[in-house]
């Protein structure tokens, strides 16, 4: 399911913080042994390298974001970037395909595969299987992105913080889960030499995929070496270096019948309509590296150079299901559940992504004023490189699974090469007013450079363009612990014209970049006990959408997507009790579309109303057990872009766990056990509308797992 593939990433979701405190299990295990020590400052909170504003805690910067740490993760049981869905109510399901990458939602727009993503702040490609396993918390930056990346979709961005040898670790960890999914995985980390300069860290993981969803069995492994050198005591070289690879059979979506929205307690969520004897897993290969290089110049400023490469591999395939011709109907499936059925092969998908950023960081006073100043350049380079693709029709399918055909014939068409360049120049600054007010500001000026090519070398575009992409912000303290801002911010969008044939008159053009913007409110408070938010947001992207008034129509500019809500969220603790709650309303439509039956519509997939809730319990008595509990909750939907009426039910699940901390002499057994979908729901959990299809989802079946880390 590439750029070429005959869909892509849609879905839609909603927002807030939902911060559980990440040293929970550090806490228990300590409990027995260390003496209680009572901290009355407050809380400052997290820190995140992906806000831009060195170590300003998020709970005093004038932005919303999330840090989620490892030890969340692995209580929740989370496998890939999917897990955010049930953390965070900003965020929900894009096209969610078991077996294929993970595609997120944030604030109801999808995020771009190819720029939304931070991996140690540097752009990376996400259009691959991501693993966890090496990766020591995951940020995530709510709203417009322009002060903190050149292109990208207006939702937000995430980052990817890899594991460094910043402590002494020796863990091995096995898992079992779904239907006989086996993991295995060491975690090793040592410091040595004279005053123990040099660090060195491990990640090694070998998994045998067996998921509850049939005909989907796969397999995957990572490895990934990161170590430092501290040559002198101000400065700090990093390198760092991760292989994975995933093989395994994608999920397509079920769909509309005809009129009619089918009954997903009449579906089992265990099937997989890509079970033709033909079809063949996607492989996802990934090779990445890093250098860093920090310099503190004196006790105010430091520089750093940092750069790191991405080399991806892909064999992208699918008996891919795609609308009823027998019907007239090529956005949804037959009345009588059958479907027209496509044999889909792109094989040998080279992505390339190269990115360098050298910045510096200090502070000064000028004019009375206190500045924290960031400035800098990133360069980014990159480059995708694909073979001829088969898209051709192979017969009829059904949803009941039982349907076989024979492979489509190996015709051959077009795919589109892409070359993007990218130099972006930037400057933050915090300036303190006053004691209590503070203003923050940033500007970034992107030089795009795009280009495409056919793989036949018969099409070709080539364009240039500069974007500056301002961020303004006003930050109060009314006194400490309780903070208000206002901030407006603009960013940048660009988008190449999906390769399908006959469906675009400019098929794999890249397009002209479109400026969106944002206008946040918000209010925080923290304690001893409790972190709390209260945001409101008005975002205004432009859309790209396709002129019907011909076939095939170039796709264009056609109006924006105006999404306003209202986030809240709390994280607390009372005695034992651990709550972490988010929720969020969320109004969006499209706005001066050329199509009226379009205009002042929702867009599909977006749901009005969100809800997560997390709680964890130490239970009394018996130190290092902690019981848990999560609610997911998300509203209704609509399925199409110009029916409002036709929609899917919203839907609750309801996940238990439970992590016990043993202690063996001087060693530590951490054993959990979590079933998700405790109650075994039956429900559509989320309707992507891509390609002028739709596309349902259903919510999986009831999942146990089991999990032993132990250290070494």
């Amino acid at each position: 399911m590439a750029s070429s593939r005959p869909f892509s990433l849609t879905r839609v979701a909603l927002a807030t913080l939902a911060c559980t405190s990440t040293a929970q299990a550090a806490d228990d295990d300590a409990a027995a042994s260390l003496p209680t020590v009572s901290i009355s400052a407050p809380r400052e909170g997290n820190r995140a390298e992906l806000a831009g504003f060195g170590d300003i805690p998020l709970t005093r910067s004038p932005l919303q974001a999330r840090v989620i740490g490892e030890e969340q993760l692995k209580d929740t049981g989370a496998q890939n970037l999917r897990a955010l869905t049930s953390l965070d109510a900003s965020v929900s399901d894009a096209y969610n395909s078991v077996g294929y990458w993970d595609s997120l939602t944030v604030r109801g727009y999808v995020l771009d595969q190819r720029y939304n993503y931070r991996r140690d702040g540097l752009p990376i490609n996400a259009e691959t299987a991501i693993a966890l396993d090496n990766k020591s918390r995951i940020e995530l930056l709510k709203g417009t992105s322009g002060i903190q990346a050149g292109t990208s979709a207006p939702g937000g961005l995430a980052n990817l913080v890899v594991k460094r040898p910043d402590a002494e670790v020796r863990s091995a960890t096995l898992a079992w889960r779904g239907a006989n999914s086996v993991l295995g995985a060491v975690d090793l980390a040592t410091r040595f030499g004279s005053d123990r300069a040099f660090g060195v860290r491990v990640n090694v993981a070998a998994e045998h995929l067996d998921p509850e969803l049939r005909a989907a069995n796969g397999k995957r492994h990572l490895f990934a070496l990161a170590g430092d050198w501290r040559p002198a005591p101000d400065t700090l070289i990093e390198a760092e270096v991760e292989t994975s690879r995933r093989s395994q059979p994608s999920q397509p979506g079920f769909s509309l019948l005809g009129n009619r929205v089918p009954s997903a307690n009449g579906i089992d969520p265990r099937i997989n309509l890509n079970n033709q004897p033909w079809s063949q897993p996607v492989v996802l290969e990934g090779q990445t590296a890093s250098l860093r290089l920090t310099q503190r110049l004196n006790a105010e400023w430091s520089a750093k150079a940092h750069y790191g490469t991405q080399r991806l591999r892909t064999d992208d395939r699918l008996a891919f299901p795609y609308g009823c011709d027998t019907e007239g109907n090529y956005d949804r499936y037959c009345s009588d559940g059958s479907y027209d059925l496509y044999d889909f092969r792109s094989e040998n998908e080279r992505r390339i992504t190269n990115a360098l950023d050298l910045s510096l960081q200090g502070r000064f006073a000028t004019a009375g004023l206190e500045h924290q100043l960031t400035t800098g350049v990133l360069f980014t380079r990159f480059k995708a490189r694909f073979e001829q693709q088969i898209y051709t029709y192979a017969g009829v399918g059904s949803i009941d699974g039982n349907s076989v055909t024979p492979p489509g014939p190996a015709d051959l068409s077009d795919n589109t090469d892409r070359d993007e360049r990218n130099a972006e120049l930037y400057i933050r600054d915090v300036i303190q007013l006053t004691p209590a007010l503070s203003t923050w500001l940033g500007l970034r000026h992107t030089r795009l450079h795009r280009e495409t090519l056919t793989t036949s070398g018969t099409e070709s575009t080539d364009y240039r363009q500069n974007v500056t992409t301002p961020w303004v912000a006003l930050n109060y303290e009314w006194q400490p612990g309780l903070t208000t801002y206002v901030s407006w911010g603009q960013g940048i969008e660009s988008q190449v014209v999906p390769n399908r044939p006959g469906s675009y008159s400019n098929a794999g053009q890249a397009l002209p970049a479109l400026k969106s913007r944002q206008l946040e409110i918000g209010i925080k408070g923290r304690t001893d006990q409790m972190n709390w938010n209260l945001t409101a947001f008005d975002i205004d992207r432009p859309v790209y959408a396709r002129d019907n008034s011909v076939i095939p129509g170039p796709l264009r500019s056609d109006g924006s997507a105006r999404h306003r809500g209202v986030e809240a969220g709390v994280d607390a603790r009372t005695g034992a009790w651990t709550w972490a709650v988010s929720a969020m309303l969320l109004h969006a439509e499209r706005t001066d579309s050329a199509d009226p039956t379009v205009d002042g519509q929702s867009p599909p997939n977006v749901p009005e109303r969100v809800l997560k809730l997390q709680t964890q319990y130490a239970v009394p008595g018996l130190a290092g057990l902690n019981l848990q509990g999560g609610i997911v909750a998300e509203s209704d939907r609509t399925l199409l872009p110009n029916d409002g009426a036709t929609r899917i039910a919203g839907w609750a699940r309801v996940d238990l766990g439970a992590r016990y901390a043993q202690k063996i002499d001087t060693r530590t057994l951490v054993w959990r056990v979590g079933v998700d979908n405790v109650l075994d729901r039956r429900a559509w959990q989320e309707s992507p509308y891509q390609f002028e299809h739709v596309y349902l989802y259903p919510m999986a079946p009831r999942t146990w797992r089991v999990s032993l880390s132990a250290d070494l």
